[in-house]
């Protein structure tokens, strides 16, 4: 793949994505946009990659925010057209699954992204905010929503309005990120995660992932309707019966997706 402002390797069925910005601490243009996009949608085609990893180059960010040069320019079209927000809908909604692998500064529009990832690791050096109150502007990318259904509605409202940072700590006592390693560790740590989910059944993570995001957005009786249906295609799945067989066997299980 050859994209200006990311960097691409794939490794035993992971992906990781670098935002490669860091004279601007991986500010995400428009040009990002685009190329973020072009490489989910080649991932999404290509059978070798199981899981995506999204990073930022350095230490220093992950995403520090949309860049606020083109900000300037932006009008009531631009937040209507909602670029940036669709672009997180389709991060959220990719078919599989994602980590957000966060190093160093991740706000606003870095906060929002990492939100729309599967699983956010941190870095210890990590931190974490929604300033963009600071702009008279608010996060657009998702972060009202996405945050408010991570933390709470009470400490989502709380970080908007203050527009205040968080450390990874405090990220990872309140539910926004599901672990904190020393910033040496950080990818390592994506990958065996990644690779932990690599040895399921990849219909069931697809399946899994799917059931969960659709059920948070129903009442639980249609979620769990939602849950049933998937379960009864699986229990038709050549995986199932590998699962099951394997298990029995005391041996490992040779997936096939079907």
């Amino acid at each position: 793949m050859n994209h200006r402002t990311l960097r691409t390797e794939i490794a035993e069925g992971i992906a990781v994505v670098t935002i490669n910005r860091p004279e601007v601490r991986n500010a995400v243009s428009r040009q990002v946009q685009d190329d973020l996009r072009a490489a989910l949608a080649e991932f999404k085609q290509d059978d070798a990659v199981g899981v995506v990893v999204i990073t930022g180059a350095g230490d220093r960010a992950f995403v520090a925010g949309a860049d606020i040069a083109e900000l300037k320019r932006y009008t009531k079209h631009t937040g209507l057209a909602s670029e940036m927000q669709r672009l997180y809908d389709e991060v959220e909604a990719f078919d599989k699954p994602t980590i957000a692998a966060v190093n160093g500064y991740a706000l606003g529009g870095g906060c929002e992204l990492a939100m729309a990832c599967d699983i956010r690791i941190a870095a210890s050096n990590a931190q974490f905010g929604l300033p963009e109150t600071n702009l008279s502007v608010l996060p657009g990318a998702g972060g009202t929503q996405r945050l408010a259904r991570l933390v709470g509605t009470g400490r989502a409202i709380e970080m908007i309005l203050t527009g205040r940072r968080i450390d990874a700590e405090q990220a990872r006592e309140i539910g926004l990120v599901t672990s904190v390693v020393p910033p040496a560790e950080l990818i390592a740590t994506a990958r065996e995660t990644a690779a932990q989910i690599l040895n399921k059944g990849p219909l069931a993570v697809r399946l899994a992932k799917l059931v969960i995001r659709s059920g948070m957005d129903a009442d639980q009786r249609t979620g769990m309707v939602i849950e049933r249906l998937a379960q009864a295609l699986l229990y038709t799945s050549a995986d199932k019966l590998e699962g099951a067989s394997a298990f029995l066997d005391k041996r490992e299980p040779a997936f096939e997706g079907d």
